[in-house]
């Protein structure tokens, strides 16, 4: 069993381009999935969807291949932003059309919903796990232009390995300038839980227990070993909506104050073992 410890305090958004090392990334805020020449940047709310898919994924037990084809699916329907519009009917990240039976515009604009919706349209499709990307995701989204899709392939691979943990601290967002968020602990386990299905055993999240003092609270996420990157992901790239400043897992530690810097080796009485999660 495994904790990742968060400290709440100011997040992030990001920044959709390739990664660059320049003035503007020292003071724009933003993310990165990858290191070297396989980084991606993202803005706040795309890195915080490809957190959610990983999320989703991990609860239905789907491999990084899932994963890559709804990255590239989404990287090319909504650049992987949460749409309130589309072609005719189409909302959301996946631009999924009510009038095809995908469900309500007002759920479909929910990432896990549409997410779940997503794998379950990809799970029904004959041997998409030896399909090529293009191919299953055109094979659910049914588009005009289905070869669009590979265009996207080896970035959404390069991001499923950082989003899915497959690559230990490989997703780290940075600040911006501007006031701080207000922490928010208790939604934050709320919108951890719902992103990965629930908390209990089986499940890779596998408890939360709060701690600390009302000033300094801390909260300690218990996961599955197998999952406790794609958990610390998460919190990561939600600190902007949460507040969270500082995340620990097995003895590396990503804040907010550095977070340009990336994961870095734990220090001080906070660091974690493999077992916990812990955030302020």
């Amino acid at each position: 069993m495994t904790c990742v410890v968060v400290l709440l305090g100011v997040g992030a958004y990001f920044a959709y381009s390739a990664y660059h090392h320049t003035s503007t990334f020292l003071i724009s805020a933003g993310c990165q999935a990858g290191s070297g020449t396989n980084a991606v940047s993202l803005d706040t709310q795309q890195a915080s969807i490809a957190a959610t898919i990983a999320g989703v994924a991990a609860d239905q037990g789907l491999p990084a291949h899932a994963v890559t084809i709804a990255y590239a699916t989404a990287l090319q329907e909504s650049k992987l932003h949460n749409l309130d519009y589309g072609d005719r009917d189409s909302v959301g990240i996946f631009q999924q059309r009510p009038s095809e039976g995908w469900g309500p515009a007002s759920q479909l604009k929910d990432p896990v919903y549409a997410t779940s919706r997503f794998f379950g349209a990809l799970t029904k499709v004959p041997g998409w796990q030896q399909l090529p990307v293009d191919q299953a995701a055109q094979d659910v989204q049914h588009s005009a232009d289905g070869s669009a899709y590979s265009q996207y392939d080896l970035m959404a691979r390069a991001m499923a390995i950082a989003f899915t943990g497959q690559a230990a601290h490989s997703v780290w967002c940075w600040p911006g300038p501007g006031p701080q968020p207000a922490r928010n602990l208790a939604a934050a386990q709320s919108g951890l839980a719902e992103a990965f299905g629930g908390t209990g055993a089986g499940r890779p999240v596998t408890g939360i227990v709060t701690s600390g003092t009302a000033k300094a609270p801390a909260v300690a996420v218990r996961v599955d070993p197998g999952q406790a990157w794609a958990v610390a992901s998460w919190l990561v790239t939600h600190a902007q909506a949460y507040g969270i400043s500082d995340v620990r897992y097995d003895g590396y530690q990503w804040a907010v104050s550095d977070g340009s810097r990336g994961w870095q080796p734990a220090t001080g009485s906070a660091s974690t073992t493999s077992g916990s999660i812990l955030l302020h």
